[in-house]
């Protein structure tokens, strides 16, 4: 018991530096066809640090939930671009 909570307070202050999920939302060009934005998001998904996204096929958008520490804008622009959909920061 005693390893377990040495363990724990070890462990609390990494915890604690971890950053804020931020949210960002990407203009997606190319999205023509109902089976576009799972080929969006699921080049999204495979990004190191995106925990949630959500692609609207309407608007052509998709908004990713991320960690910065893991990953930057510019890298989730870059897998929607290597899946043949270009994408910059929404305005």
């Amino acid at each position: 018991m005693r390893k377990l909570l040495i363990a724990a307070t070890a462990v609390m202050p990494l915890v604690a530096l971890a950053a804020e999920p931020r949210t960002i939302t990407l203009d997606v060009q190319n999205m023509s066809c109902n089976l576009c934005p799972i080929t969006v998001r699921k080049a999204l998904e495979q990004v190191a640090g995106v925990s949630a996204v959500k692609v609207d096929f309407d608007r052509r958008t998709a908004t990713v939930i991320y960690d910065p520490d893991k990953t930057k804008p510019e890298e989730l622009m870059q897998a929607t671009t290597n899946a043949g959909y270009p994408s910059t920061t929404h305005q």
